[in-house]
Order: C-alpha cells, then structure tokens, then sequence
C-alpha cells in the first residue's frame, strides 16, 4: 500500500471523532465510579457489599450484551445501533444521578451498561469498516489515545467531582457529551446500505451471554470475598466455563451464521491479536487497579494525587501512539509489538523490585516507558486483527476479541487482587511488608509481558502486512 492510500482524508478523522464521543464516556465511566464508592454507600445508606454491585451490575450487562453486538451491528445498520446504544447510556445515567437508593442505582447502572457494551466494540467496526485494515493501524493511533488514557484520567475527574461536587455527577457528566455526540451521530454517521438478514443464534447466545456473565461474576466476587477457593466463585467458574464450552461445541456444528464464527481463529493474525487483547487486558486493566492502590497505600497519596502520580504512564501512551501510527506500516505489526511489549517489560520491572522507598523519579521513569510499550503494541494488534477477513467478518471479528480482552481483564484484576491479599498477610506487617507485597503481585503482570511475545510472533511482518493490504475501494466508507 502506498502513503497516499494510507492517508487518512478529513471525513474518516471526522467519522472517528464522533464515535469517539460514546467511546470515550464509556470508559471514562468504568473507572470514575470506583472513586466514589465509599461516598455513594455513606450518601445511600448502604453497605460496602451492596454498593459493590453499582461496579458489579455494570459489569455483568456489560457482558451480556457484549456477544449480540457483531450481530446487531449486521442486522440493524451501525448507524441505528450506534444511536440507540449512546441513547440508552445516556439515559443510564440520567437516571443514575437521580437514584435515590441503592437498589435503584445498581438497576440504572445496568441499563448503564448495556448501552456501554455495544459503544465500544460498535465503535471499532465502524472504524474498521470505513478505514480498512491498514488505514485502522494510522487511525488507531488517533482514537487509542483517549481509550488508553481513560484509566488513568478516570479516577482524577472522578475524585475532582465527587470531592468538589457530589457522586452524582460521576454520571451527570456524561449528559452533554452524549447529547453532542447524538446530534453529531445523526447528522454525520453514514447509513448502511446493505444489511445481512441472517436469523440470530438463539441457542449460540443462551449459551455465551449466561457463560460470559456468570464467568466474570465468579472473577469479580474473587477478587472482594476472598479468593478464587470460595464456594461460590467455584461454582461460578465452573457454570461459565461449561456454558462457554458448550457454545463452542454447538458452533462447531451449527451450519448456519453463529453468533461468533470461530472460523476466524483460522486466521493467525486474528488468533494472536486475540490471545494479546486477553493479555493486554490482564496487564493493563489488573495493573491499573495495583498502581494507584500502591502510591495510596504505601506511599501516602491521596486518590487524587495517585491519579496524578499515573500520568507518565499517559504521556509515554501519547508519544508512542503518534510514533507508531507514522511508521507501523513501515517496521510491520510484528515488530512494532514485539518492541511495544519489550518497553512494557522494562517499564515494569521496577515495579516488581519495588520498596516503601524506591525513588519517585525512577517510578515516573518506568511509567513512561510502560506507557510507552502499551501504546506501541496496542494500535498494531487492533489493526492486524482484521488482516486477511472479509468486511462481513468485521463485526464478529470485534465481539470476539473485545470477549477475549474483557476476561483477560476480569480474570487479571482478580487473580491480582487475590495475590496481593495473600502476600500482605506472607510479609511481616508494616509499609516494608506492604510494599513487597505489591512487588510479587506486579511480578505476575511481568511474567505474563512476557507471554505475550509468543502470540505477538502470529501477526503479519513487513512485506506481508504490504500484500494484504485492502484495496483502496473495498476499505470505502459505506454509502450514506
């Protein structure tokens, strides 16, 4: 592919701006709210446990909307499901700034998420779809850098609001920018043309939704009762992880459309940018929960100073995303995150060494380069995930590596919530005691970095990324 038909023209920056407008509140949302839990529990009357749902509830229709996304996207047109899904986040959290228990709050953070679960995947298909395989790399570049830095910004905004403002407008927030990116969607968002028919896989999504939900409850109470040997998250982890082998069988023989082909593994830049998601989302969203837990507890820093502490992370991101978006096509995806996961390495292994009084400065240091790697290796996978699909593959192309990212995520910030309360109690008490602990757990987030050098060697290099390239009009905008 040439530069020229690399180019990025102003209607598809233009079309990635106003996706981003759902993407954006979205995350931002996961992680302000953790920052207000306490408050919302104290203003609610309500006990730690049961406020815990507003985080838990969230999740779990995050998961089961998540698998019937690819499908509705088909069946409906982006266009329709992108507004109805920015439509029902915003009412979401209307009603969660006027919730007034507990019980009501937990509800509307469902409706919450349900709206969530269809913007973020939605919103890369219809990048993919506008853009192309190499095209998605360079506009990757762009639309990552909110995404990347929505963990780190969220729990600033959140303790800004909730310290100078209230809880409420945690969610209140989100009214103008989803009302902005309504008009704009309206307005702007191409209408889909073609549209497949195909009847849905009821029995495909009995199976996967219950099995993903049920699965990532078992990950999300081990990490807040005690650990993956309690009953209950035993009982969850098996009944997920039979549902989820159970679709697999029923797809394998299913002859008509399923709700995940998972022909698609057959593609090895496919299997591998899916195994990485999964990776990415154990190291990136289990390290985002150790990083701020760390400056808090160990070294004194107030939620909002800990959010602060976090931003070299977020500028090494920055850097690296304007970096590899110029010059994926010319290193190739294999390389650029090979060398990503590398400087994510490195820029963890101070955190593994850490004590109470490793110094501030290497801390910001290794930060940056952890930023750095994250940003390398993220705009290449999400791009060669598609290499070599039909544009009718999309879809389902993204539910299935969105599914691999948000367990990976799940199973990672439990296994590491579990790891470090068990270490806690190994060490001798005290901030010494303490801050070992978080270097073993952060251990676990090195090891496995380092797994992911072997899915990184499945995606395309160089010369190959060059040849199946998409032809200029195949990676068209779809007509309006």
């Amino acid at each position: 592919m040439t530069s020229s038909e690399a180019r990025l023209d102003p209607a598809l920056i233009r079309l990635a701006i106003i996706v981003l407008f759902g993407a954006v509140v979205a995350q931002l949302d996961l992680t302000m709210v953790n920052v207000g839990i306490d408050v919302m529990a104290r203003d609610l009357h309500a006990s730690l446990g049961t406020i815990q749902w507003v985080s838990t509830g969230y999740l779990l229709a995050y998961a089961i909307v998540l698998p019937i996304s690819g499908w509705a996207t088909d069946r409906f047109g982006a266009r329709n499901l992108w507004l109805f899904a920015l439509s029902l986040f915003l009412l979401g959290s209307v009603l969660c700034g006027l919730a007034w228990s507990s019980g009501s709050l937990v509800a509307f953070r469902v409706v919450q998420g349900l709206g969530g679960g269809l913007l973020i995947p939605l919103m890369t298909t219809i990048l993919a779809r506008a853009a192309g395989p190499q095209r998605m790399m360079r506009l990757m570049a762009i639309v990552a850098v909110p995404a990347m830095l929505a963990p780190i910004l969220g729990p600033v905004i959140g303790g800004v609001l909730v310290d100078q403002a209230s809880w409420r407008w945690i969610f209140l927030v989100n009214v103008p920018i989803c009302l902005l990116g309504l008009v704009l969607a309206w307005r702007e968002l191409p209408v889909v043309l073609r549209e497949r028919h195909d009847a849905l896989d009821g029995l495909g999504l009995a199976l996967l939704s219950p099995g993903l939900a049920v699965l990532l409850y078992g990950c999300s109470r081990a990490s807040t009762h005690g650990g993956f040997g309690e009953t209950t998250v035993l009982v969850c982890l098996a009944i997920g992880s039979a549902l989820l082998a159970a679709f697999t069988v029923h797809v394998l023989r299913r002859r008509q459309a399923p709700l995940i082909d998972l022909r698609l593994f057959r593609s090895g830049p496919f299997t591998g940018s899916a195994a990485l998601m999964f990776l990415f989302g154990f190291t990136l969203f289990g390290a985002m929960l150790l990083l701020p837990l760390y400056y808090q507890q160990v070294r004194g820093a107030s939620a909002l100073e800990a959010g602060l502490m976090l931003a070299p992370q977020g500028a090494g991101t920055m850097l690296a995303l304007v970096l590899v978006g110029r010059n994926v096509e010319r290193v190739g995806a294999r390389t650029a995150v090979l060398i990503g996961v590398g400087l994510t390495i490195v820029g963890t292994v101070p955190f593994a060494l850490v004590d109470a009084h490793t110094s501030d400065v290497l801390l910001a240091a290794a930060l940056f380069v952890r930023g750095a790697g994250l940003g390398a290796a993220l705009v290449p996978v999400l791009g060669t995930s598609y290499h070599g699909l039909r544009q009718e593959q999309y879809a389902g192309a993204t539910t299935a590596v969105r599914i691999f990212q948000q367990i990976g995520g799940s199973i990672g910030t439990a296994l590491l919530v579990v790891i470090l309360q068990h270490q806690t109690t190994a060490h001798a008490p005290g901030i010494d005691g303490l801050a070992a602990a978080f270097g073993d757990a952060f251990a676990w987030t090195l090891g496995l970095s380092v797994l992911a050098f072997l899915p990184a060697l499945l995606l395309p290099g160089r010369e190959r990324a060059a040849t199946g390239a998409v032809a200029p009009a195949a990676a068209a905008p779809e007509g309006r």
